[in-house]
């Protein structure tokens, strides 16, 4: 499904969010706070889009992804614009990476899309040396009322309708809301980051709750 829409993914990101996702991108990368030559692996990479924000704090940056035509897309985006980063094939179940490997971790609206929440991050904490951190930006539900049923309409009516008509695949959009819904909140997945062996797990919702960035130490 990912590679159907590679073409057209940033775009999409851009008009779904208002061009908002460029600053919950830019808030997860602060909260990460890697230092200059650090070691940094972007799980779930896609376009590349954490490359780009860790290279400018000077950080050597490593992205993968199990959608090779979404690796294609974003290394043709920085070719053009004279850039590169490391890009390898890789699940975020079995990450082709030693153990303790990484200063720090990212990943992008990565974890519902996963078939085993616990094992990817049990996964994550694998690669990170001991007092790593790795932050995870994801869509969650708003806990209000009133912010949920308007998120429902526009995720659920809105957005579909607006991916069919770029992309024309009717079933890529129509599997984002379905995915938000089926997620955990945002307190169950602190939960879930501490059973899976994180410590001074914390989160932060943005967006009036519909963002969601958690922070976890190795």
């Amino acid at each position: 499904m990912f590679g159907s829409i590679a073409g057209h993914y940033d775009l999409m990101n851009r008009l779904m969010t208002a061009g908002m996702d460029r600053g919950w991108r830019r808030a997860a990368v602060r909260a990460l706070a890697p230092v200059p030559g650090s070691l940094i692996l972007d799980v779930g990479t896609g376009t590349g889009d954490f490359l780009d924000l860790l290279a400018e704090r000077d950080c050597r940056a490593v992205g993968t992804d199990f959608s090779l035509p979404m690796m294609l897309a974003g290394r043709a985006r920085r070719a053009a614009d004279g850039r590169a980063a490391p890009l390898l094939a890789g699940d975020a179940l079995a990450l082709p990476f030693a153990d303790q490997s990484f200063d720090g971790l990212l990943n992008g609206f990565l974890l519902r899309n996963v078939a085993d929440l616990d094992r990817a991050l049990s996964e994550l904490r694998r690669v990170l040396k001991p007092g790593a951190a790795a932050v995870c930006l994801e869509i969650t539900w708003p806990r209000a009322p009133i912010f949920r049923q308007a998120f429902g309409l526009y995720f659920g009516r809105l957005v579909p309708l607006v991916g069919r008509a770029i992309s024309g695949d009717p079933e890529a959009y129509s599997y984002l809301p379905r995915s938000v819904a089926a997620f955990v909140t945002a307190p169950e997945l602190a939960e879930r980051m501490r059973t899976a062996g994180f410590r001074e797990v914390t989160y932060r919702t943005l967006a009036l709750g519909t963002v969601a960035i958690h922070r976890g130490v190795r």
